[in-house]
């Protein structure tokens, strides 16, 4: 039992030092991936001389690490927040990367005399962003709506398409002439069970009681993997079904939608620390040296032609300014896919599939350096930052069944119209009313006369037959202020409405 006992030691104390490892890449304004990297590269063969070189384990390891971030990822993104970027988005994962495996593929064919497919293999590995990456440098930066939207976006659906390219030029089969019909199979009905999934989750959820809320978080991370192993059964994408039901779950009415979200966070912080962990574990520092000048090569035609292009190709049609297609160039973070996406290419025995895994380990290293430190700054200077870009309000809810009531907490960010707007003015529907709010740590009861303010949180209790209309009414006044109309701006109020907040008014 020691054995076991000494893993489970130091694998707590990976954790930790991960843990803490957040708060030194803030205070270094490094992006914490590179100091996971550096964890496992201390752990390995040339440091404390821990062994460990299956590729295969390694790469099965990455992908379902990455099935757990992408769930992080799809269940923390907001509809309404990336709904004006969908086309930019779907372009950059679609358009974008057939764009950037063609130039990089022809560059690195010219300047380091790979062969046609492996050049277009190199350039297929190189294409795809990091959605941990992006997920957690990106939502640091303050850029608009529209720009982190179409990366999230980006970030989220572009591993689908990238993991089938490298797959179908690293496997060696001919290309044939139904190829692009069989990705598009794929990709559609990776898509499809993703939704469908979803949709059926969150009916499922809401209508359970289950005897625990530490149970609801559990049900919605294991729909989202359900979903990825659904894909991959159907023989479909199976990433982009994890991401597309962690989506529409993220955005349905979950019940303690707070604890699932928290949850899934922290798996994501997990799944990122390990992977990244074992990566730099996996990798031979005594063999990058000679991967040095192939990835600074490699760097450059991505940095500075393939990423450039492939953006211009796809925000075209969409008209995006060119200050934001200069950003988003910029901002294509690479991480621990390209690496997880070399390992796939060692495992199906493709040509110099190992120089691949140096290399790209040695390029997300560099780039991570160049792009993750300097994107504060490029954004600043390219004036796409909007520091007061209003949060939405948050909206958790929890059943209390047997009283066929909810609860619902709600949190005011900054810069949200609830601020400044009394409760008489909220005009909850019959049946809901706010029972208690908490202000600088300070919990009361409020009356007709309390003025809402940044930071509060609110505890208000509805009829199960009234907590949609109360939801509706809180978002709406968050987005509009105390004009807002039931459901949004510009309708009429809904029956039942009244200028109290308890009913009676």
């Amino acid at each position: 039992m020691a054995g076991l006992e000494v893993a489970l030691g130091v694998v707590a104390a990976v954790v930790l030092v991960g843990v803490l490892a957040v708060r030194v890449s803030v205070r270094l304004g490094l992006p914490s991936l590179l100091l996971y990297l550096g964890i496992g590269v201390l752990l390995g063969e040339s440091a404390l001389g821990l062994q460990f070189s299956d590729a295969l384990l390694t790469e099965n390891l990455g992908i379902a690490a990455l099935v757990l971030i992408l769930i992080e990822g799809g269940l923390t993104t907001r509809w309404d927040a990336v709904r004006p970027s969908l086309g930019v988005g779907i372009a950059l994962s679609t358009v974008a990367v057939v764009v950037s495996i063609g130039v990089v593929g022809v560059l690195l064919h010219l300047l380091l005399g790979l062969d046609w497919r492996v050049a277009f293999l190199w350039g297929a590995v190189l294409s795809s962003t990091d959605a941990a990456a992006v997920f957690s440098v990106l939502r640091g930066v303050g850029v608009s709506r529209r720009l982190a939207g179409a990366l999230e976006l980006e970030s989220g659906l572009n591993d689908a398409p990238v993991v089938l390219a490298v797959v179908l030029l690293a496997s060696g089969d001919p290309i044939r002439w139904w190829t692009p019909a069989l990705v598009v199979y794929e990709l559609a009905a990776g898509g499809a069970i993703g939704a469908v999934l979803g949709l059926g989750g969150a009916w499922a959820l809401r209508r359970a009681a289950l005897p625990s809320t530490g149970l609801y978080p559990l049900a919605t991370m294991s729909v989202c993997v359900l979903a990825f192993a659904g894909g991959q059964l159907a023989h479909a994408s199976g990433l982009l079904a994890t991401y597309v039901c962690a989506l529409v779950l993220g955005n349905s009415r979950l019940p303690h939608r707070g604890g699932v979200l928290s949850f899934a966070e922290g798996t994501g912080w997990l799944a990122q620390i390990g992977l990244f962990v074992l990566l730099g574990l996996y990798v031979s520092p005594l063999r990058l040296g000679e991967a040095v000048v192939p990835a600074l090569i490699a760097g450059a035609v991505l940095l500075f032609a393939g990423r450039p292009l492939s953006v211009v190709a796809a925000a075209l049609p969409f008209k995006v300014p060119w200050r934001e297609q200069a950003f988003l160039s910029w901002s294509g973070l690479r991480g621990a896919v390209p690496i997880v996406l070399a390992l796939i290419t060692l495992v199906e025995g493709a040509p110099s599939g190992s120089q691949l895994v140096d290399v790209v380990f040695v390029l997300v290293v560099v780039l991570t350096l160049l792009q993750g430190t300097t994107l504060p700054w490029v954004a600043a200077r390219l004036k796409v930052v909007q520091s007061t870009e209003m949060r939405e309000v948050e909206v958790d809810s929890a059943p209390l069944d047997e009283l066929d009531a909810d609860l619902l907490q709600v949190r005011v960010p900054v810069g949200s119209k609830l601020s400044g707007v009394y409760l008489r003015e909220l005009r909850l529907p019959r049946g809901a009313t706010v029972s208690l709010v908490v202000r600088d740590g300070q919990g009361f009861t409020p009356d007709l006369e309390t003025r809402l303010r940044e930071h509060d949180q609110l505890l208000v209790v509805t009829t199960a037959q009234a907590r949609r209309a109360a939801e509706d009414r809180i978002r709406a006044v968050d987005r509009a202020g105390r004009l807002a109309r039931w459901f949004g701006v510009g309708q009429e109020p809904a029956a039942g409405a009244t200028d109290g907040t308890d009913g009676r008014g």
